[in-house]
């Protein structure tokens, strides 16, 4: 396997927010995730969760994690399963898994069991690029 410099992981890294761009939302859904980012939204989307401006660090040791508070209104009544990062513009550009703590997922929600007028708190979010 190739290895990548630190600074090479680091700039890949920047490029998620560059890409993305500010006001993205973080969604949350029951139901299956979708295959690609490409394909539609499934299942109902439980919270949309508008980001703030600079939602991630910055990339440091080839890593970074979310950045400022990310929380909002439930409007829907479900599990939350996966969850799906779009561009203020619509575009899905990252998709994953979410679950409590300890359940391995993607990102870190404080209750998946997610009700209408609940608060919802993404507790934990990170990526490492490879390579190392």
């Amino acid at each position: 396997m190739e290895n990548y410099s630190t600074t090479l992981r680091n700039n890949q890294l920047a490029q998620i927010e560059a890409t993305i761009g500010t006001s993205p939302t973080f969604e949350v859904f029951d139901g299956t995730k979708p295959a690609a980012c490409s394909d539609a939204d499934a299942g109902t989307a439980l919270a949309i969760i508008t980001l703030p401006s600079d939602y991630l660090t910055a990339p440091s040791g080839g890593s970074m994690s979310k950045n400022g508070t990310w929380s909002g209104t439930a409007s829907g009544d479900g599990t939350a399963q996966y969850y799906r990062i779009k561009s203020s513009g619509g575009t899905v550009h990252i998709q994953g898994t979410v679950g409590e703590s300890g359940s391995g997922a993607d990102a870190i929600i404080d209750n998946a069991s997610v009700n209408t007028g609940q608060t919802v708190t993404i507790t934990a979010y990170s990526k490492t690029a490879g390579n190392a």
